[in-house]
């Protein structure tokens, strides 16, 4: 039986796995999106449903602003121990309100966690490790080294001395542990490299947890680096026992679409195959190189087949959102804490005779780095067709709603209804860092208009439609300057509705019908 890498598409980087019987739980890192840490299930660990977030209440952490791609919520770890499950992380806020590092729980991750609780250590890339003796202990990054505290898990206090075991075997950026114990052993695995093309993990272990930690003599257990493989900067795993005693990893990589490398879908999720023996390191892959097409019959439910392009890749996948339902898809994101009065469903409106979702524009425009009015959904694959239907009255100069794709507040494309020099028209814009241009604007008198985002593997193409068929083109833009080597640093691009007024007290908002996202195969 053979699967497809990544197993979680498009922005979800730094995995963290846990099992509680026959049943997976994964969670990923979310930067500057809300809601925050999203968290996953699977049966199989190929197939995951998303069961919501961790964070959903935007007065319980506070995201800081101003600095894109690289604040938020970093690293979670994920952990089940006696009935509850844990989850642990950072937030990176250089100093500001919430910075440090936090952790939630709960009997039911489909039901909700519990507010944030602060641990008192420094550095980032935190893990839980639960002792046989009921003890707890938290490692973490700091300072070039890898650290560990013992705490209390009801108050988050810690006990004790913190004390650094691990350096790592000379790579740069010694960071993401996570401790294991078996056949008597304490397994020590870190990420090294940094979370470029040199990502590697490596490990050590000792025979007492605080150590001495001896690392293994053929690290790097699992890396990509300086080999022609699809997948890329290979880095930052866990590992997780199945009911069957198979391991496996999770980890994080990347997909390139161009050369020299360079990616536009974020860090994505991958399941990596794992092999142990008896008091000896564990082998990752194949010999430590991961490939996208895996064979194995050591699945969980590895019996029952897999449907063609079931996995979320390629192909077959649909997604389709009339914003019907009672609360957004936990597939939606905004940027930053978000004022929730700005995105009005069709259950939220006095006439429910219509389903959509309708949002009032901040003065923020889509290149600030405050709290615009922003509803994004990962790109996850490199060919796709993405169309909304929007219904907008701009009123006054500096007013405009449309469809974007959406790096961060310096890289981005996107089409738009707007009020420019007092006319009513439909724009194409990009911006690539400081440069900015309007390089399509025409004179546009109805309120209502069809837009639809293309991309393949090299552009992004841009149209318009009036009656939903028939479509004009309206402008392009290359993939490759909106990618992390280009003008990110940790995230990934999303496809976005988003909504600017420049007086909001007269807006009446944009009214966008439906969204529907169709991926498909590349041309052979």
């Amino acid at each position: 039986m053979k699967y497809n890498n990544p197993i979680l598409p498009g922005f979800h980087p730094d995995p963290s796995i846990c099992r509680a019987g026959n049943d997976y739980y994964l969670v990923t890192s979310s930067f500057e999106y809300f809601p925050s840490i999203p968290v996953f299930h699977s049966k199989d660990l190929i197939h995951w449903e998303q069961y919501g977030h961790c964070i959903t209440n935007e007065d319980d952490l506070c995201l800081r602003k101003g600095f894109p791609s690289r604040t938020g919520i970093y690293a979670p770890t994920i952990r089940y121990h006696k009935g509850t499950f844990y989850v642990v992380f950072t937030n990176v806020a250089y100093g500001g309100k919430d910075d440090g590092n936090f952790f939630v729980h709960t009997t039911d991750p489909k039901k909700g966690w519990s507010k944030p609780i602060p641990i008192d250590t420094p550095g980032i890339d935190p893990s839980f490790f639960f002792d046989e003796d009921d003890n707890v202990y938290y490692t973490g990054a700091s300072d070039g080294k890898i650290f560990m505290q013992q705490i209390d898990i009801t108050t988050g206090k810690s006990i004790g001395q913190m004390q650094f075991i691990w350096g790592g075997t000379g790579g740069n950026d010694p960071e993401g542990p996570h401790l294991y114990k078996k056949d008597g052993w304490y397994y020590l695995l870190i990420s090294e490299g940094g979370t470029e093309l040199g990502h590697m993990i490596t490990m050590a272990r000792s025979r007492q947890i605080t150590g001495p930690y001896m690392a293994y003599e053929k690290n790097p257990v699992l890396t990509n680096r300086s080999h022609s493989m699809e997948l890329k900067a290979v880095g930052h795993a866990d590992l997780i026992q199945d009911q069957n005693d198979n391991w496996w990893a999770v980890c994080l990589g990347i997909r390139t679409i161009s050369y020299p490398y360079r990616h536009n879908l974020g860090r994505e999720t991958m399941l990596v195959p794992v092999v142990w023996e008896k008091d000896c390191f564990p082998v990752f892959a194949n010999n430590g190189l991961l490939e996208n097409v895996i064979e194995t019959d050591k699945l969980p439910l590895s019996l029952e087949p897999f449907e063609p392009d079931s996995q979320n890749l390629v192909g077959s996948f649909h997604y389709y959102d009339d914003f019907s339902a009672d609360v957004l898809n936990s597939c939606w994101n905004t940027i930053y804490n978000p004022d929730k009065s700005l995105y009005v469903l069709a259950t939220d409106r006095t006439d429910k005779s219509a389903s959509g979702i309708t949002l009032y524009g901040s003065v923020h425009a889509i290149g600030s780095v405050d709290s615009i009015t922003w509803l994004g959904r990962r790109q996850e694959h490199h060919f796709f067709d993405a169309v909304t239907k929007l219904t907008f009255d701009p009123v006054a100069n500096g007013d405009e709603a449309g469809l974007t794709i959406y790096l961060n507040n310096k890289h981005h494309y996107e089409i738009a209804l707007a009020m420019l020099h007092n006319k009513k028209c439909l724009l194409f814009r990009r911006q690539i860092g400081s440069l900015f241009k309007i390089e399509q604007c025409i004179e546009y008198t109805d309120n209502s208009v069809y837009l639809k985002l293309q991309a393949t593997m090299q552009e992004y193409s841009f149209s318009y439609s009036l009656d939903g068929k028939n479509y004009l083109p309206f402008g392009k833009g290359e993939c490759a300057y909106l990618t992390t080597e280009v003008g990110g640093c940790f995230t990934g691009n999303y496809i976005a509705l988003y909504c600017t007024n420049t007086d909001p007290s007269v807006q009446k908002g944009a009214f966008y019908h439906f969204y529907d996202y169709q991926a498909y195969l590349p041309p052979q």
